[in-house]
């Protein structure tokens, strides 16, 4: 198999293009998407290649503009909904929660609404409060939705495909500081099945679990950690919901300790649930409670030091491994 070097973003627009290619029903909307070429280039040359019925632009309209794409979806089509940021998203929150997740249950299974809701989550740069949420333990609570969160740009690609293909409302979580992550992916086409986790690398003496953005801190504890002599196991989860139980399980079994990451908050969190779900089967295995590292419980400040400090980071991932270990 070929090998190609490629940024995530590029990923991105590779999955898009193909699955437009293949599926005529596949089309793509938001703010800026077509000439703007996307607020983030994951569009870039599609309005031209694929002509404005099927790369539109909209209005800052999220409520009505993502109705129109779940009636869509109903009536056949398979909308990728671009949101320029998923705190955006919030005002659409009544047509995901009211209608596209549940639109299959109240019609007995009449209507199903294969869309993807795509689009970066969490911290940027300094970007403050109101555009850092991490949304996927909000949308997580409801049953209806797979939320996907990649963390390279070989998942994204596959995953993202994936998702399209899917007849469920998919929730799509990209991060906006790794959309310049490159990486060697296939040239040839490829899936990454949805509700797998990848373990990147093995350990043995404690599992790490994360996903997403946090991907990048938990490879670096566990490098730190490999110095020290300790054995990280690494999970990257890739899907939030459903979640990967069996993997996450077997390696607490191998190491009986372990460290959850979340860039999200502590309460109700996804590493509430990993854990609770940990503890419920592998209580006997464990040689030490868990530990989770989640953001700090305050609105996320603009300043770089408190940004800095409030986000999970390498040096608090590693304090958790040496305490749960000790």
């Amino acid at each position: 198999m070929g090998k190609q070097n490629v940024e995530l973003r590029e990923a991105l627009r590779q999955a898009l293009d193909e699955e437009m290619t293949r599926d005529d029903k596949v089309f793509i909307m938001g703010e800026e998407v077509a000439e703007y070429n996307g607020a983030y280039k994951i569009t870039k040359g599609m309005l031209d290649k694929w002509g404005d019925k099927r790369v539109i632009d909209t209005p800052i309209s999220e409520n009505g503009f993502t109705g129109l794409a779940i009636g869509a979806a109903m009536t056949g089509l398979r909308p990728v909904v671009e949101f320029m940021s998923f705190n955006f998203s919030f005002v659409a929150a009544d047509q995901i929660i009211s209608n596209a997740i549940k639109m299959y249950y109240m019609s007995g299974g009449r209507f199903s609404v294969p869309i993807v809701f795509r689009g970066p989550n969490g911290a940027a740069a300094q970007v403050s409060c109101q555009h850092s949420h991490c949304v996927e333990a909000l949308y997580g609570n409801l049953p209806g939705l797979m939320i996907v969160a990649p963390s390279n740009p070989y998942d994204a690609k596959g995953l993202l495909k994936s998702a399209i293909r899917s007849n469920n409302p998919v929730l799509f979580l990209e991060n906006e500081l790794d959309y310049g992550m490159k990486m060697d992916i296939p040239e040839e086409e490829y899936l990454v099945p949805i509700g797998k986790a990848k373990i990147v690398k093995e350990g043995a003496d404690i599992t790490l679990v994360s996903y997403s953005r946090m991907m990048v801190a938990c490879l670096g504890a566990a490098e730190e950690m490999e110095k020290r002599g300790v054995s990280v196991e690494v999970i990257d989860l890739r899907t939030v919901k459903p979640p990967d139980i069996p993997t996450i399980l077997g390696s607490v079994k191998k190491t009986n300790h372990c460290v959850l990451v979340e860039e999200g908050h502590l309460f109700a969190g996804v590493a509430a649930e990993l854990g609770f779900q940990i503890q419920e089967h592998c209580f006997d295995h464990l040689d030490a409670p868990l530990k989770r590292v989640c953001q700090r419980e305050t609105p996320l400040p603009y300043a770089k030091g408190l940004e800095a400090a409030t986000i999970p980071n390498k040096e608090r991932i590693v304090q958790a491994i040496e305490e749960t270990l000790s």
